[in-house]
């Protein structure tokens, strides 16, 4: 029955009552398949794309398989060790699947959604089941990166200070073979003032008469050497890990080598970390490293030579009582606080040396 032609309202009550009918006797409606396409998705569970780019929706991202046959059939993955990251870690895990084979999130007794995020984010999660530190978590991925047979391990944090679009470039000194270990630095101007004094000072103690330009940094690329050698050597478990991680280069004369990274801070800044207390956690830990892996040199010899300093004055203070036959307060005071903790220092320096040789 064909509709009137004029619209009044006794038209739009038959309309009304017409479509009702048919809806009422399920008659099916076939609706043509719509492709549409968007210049970006919010949602914090897809990768976001680059400006300029066109994605169709439920595009997917580039297979491991290719990926893997574009680097010339040498593995990569992407470790992030987290701490309650529920904010940014979907993100990083999407964006760092588009360059590397697997990313692997570890867990270290996070209380929030991180866990739940990172895998539907398509990560494997491993879990310490509470909190270990950081360094654990670097430990047990580079375990995780031996046991199937990775040829680069990328490390970067889950706060999304690192940018996952930069693992090419820091990556690509491990697979061309020049390098073994790359640090991705940063610029100071990137960083607020109180995190400069900070990275000034760990530099300085980390540095070990080398010239890296970033030594705290967590974004960094290790070779299948360097995963091999980390993962028999390393032993902190907290922050100090990085610090340890280049001690132990530097003495296994692994080719270190740096690429220029973006750091997101300000308002982005999403660390669960307080910066003063993180800075002194790691000072003092980089400190008795470097006192546990050379006592005799760090402990003994600055103990031998406050002990002679010591003996030097006392006998200077038994001379002047012998000619004079009158004590030197003063003086013996000062050869006492020299002797006994010089003589206390040279002991504690050899019973740690002893110890270190035993252990190994």
């Amino acid at each position: 029955m064909p509709l009137p032609q004029c619209i009044d309202a006794e038209t739009d009550r038959w309309i009304e009552r017409r479509v009702s009918w048919k809806l009422d006797q399920e008659t099916r409606i076939h609706v043509p398949t719509l492709r549409c396409e968007v210049q970006e998705q919010i949602n914090p569970l897809r990768a976001p794309t680059a400006a300029g780019y066109r994605r169709v929706v439920n595009e997917t991202a580039e297979p491991a398989s290719i990926r893997s046959r574009r680097l010339g059939n040498k593995r990569t993955l992407a470790a992030i060790p987290c701490f309650n990251e529920e904010v940014a870690i979907g993100s990083v895990v999407l964006m760092a699947r588009l360059h590397v084979d697997e990313v692997l999130v570890i867990d270290d007794g996070c209380t929030d959604n991180t866990v739940k995020v990172a895998r539907d984010a398509g990560a494997t999660v491993i879990s310490h089941g509470a909190q270990m530190g950081k360094g654990r978590g670097i430990k047990n991925a580079l375990r995780y990166a031996v046991e199937h047979d990775y040829d680069c391990l990328v490390f970067m944090d889950g706060d999304g200070q690192h940018n996952p679009d930069e693992i090419p470039a820091l990556v690509e000194p491990i697979l061309s073979g020049t390098a073994d270990l790359v640090i991705g630095f940063r610029t100071f101007d990137q960083m607020p003032a109180y995190r400069r004094f900070g990275r000034a000072v760990l530099d300085l103690v980390s540095s070990n008469g080398n010239s890296i330009t970033d030594s705290q940094c967590g974004f960094r690329a290790l070779s299948r050497k360097t995963i091999e050698s980390m993962f028999h050597t390393l032993k902190k478990d907290d922050f100090s890990i990085e610090s340890e991680m280049l001690r132990v280069a530097q003495e296994e004369r692994l080719r270190i080598g740096e690429t220029p990274i973006n750091c997101k801070y300000g308002d982005f800044d999403t660390s669960t970390m307080n910066p003063v207390s993180h800075g002194i956690e790691v000072l003092g830990s980089i400190l008795w490293l470097t006192v546990e892996r050379k006592p005799l040199l760090h402990i003994g010899l600055p103990g031998l030579a406050t002990m002679l300093a010591g003996v030097y004055l006392l006998l200077l203070f038994l001379q002047g009582f012998n000619e004079t036959g009158l004590f030197s307060i003063g003086q013996g005071m000062l050869a006492s606080l020299l002797l006994i903790p010089g003589t206390v220092a040279l002991i504690v320096g050899l019973v740690l040396a002893l110890i270190a040789r035993l252990r190994e």
